[in-house]
């Protein structure tokens, strides 16, 4: 069976993505990174010939961030390509724009909690 997650062949292209972080990227993954979620995320982590902002194998949870370019045609094309494949191998993709990162990271952040059934008020 071949590798699907991190393939050798993408290592630059994820290492220069994780260099390169979004100013959107950096505020969700000070917001979920150390287990802040509970949860384990990786940033930048290649899953077959695709490279998702954020995965939690725990929870076969990809969350994408969408930025303007997103949002052309073609985009939304390959986006929908690229969500059919993560769910085909059982993975949820949950998708956030931009500026709901940037206006309305508590609403971002609630959501998560729910998508990972996370429940606050247990030690």
């Amino acid at each position: 069976m071949p590798k699907i997650f991190n393939r050798n062949g993408q290592k630059d292209r994820r290492r220069e993505l994780r260099r390169n972080i979004t100013a959107s990227e950096k505020i969700l993954w000070d917001s979920v990174r150390n287990r802040k979620l509970k949860y384990k995320f990786r940033r930048q982590y290649g899953i077959g010939n695709y490279i998702a902002d954020f995965y939690c194998p725990e929870l076969k949870l990809v969350i994408e961030i969408d930025g303007d370019s997103h949002f052309f045609e073609n985009a939304i094309s390959y986006d929908k390509d690229r969500t059919k494949y993560f769910n085909d191998l059982g993975i949820r993709v949950v998708r956030y724009a931009n500026t709901d990162i940037k206006n309305n990271l508590s609403s971002v952040l609630d959501n998560l909690v729910k998508i990972c059934g996370i429940d606050l008020t247990s030690p």
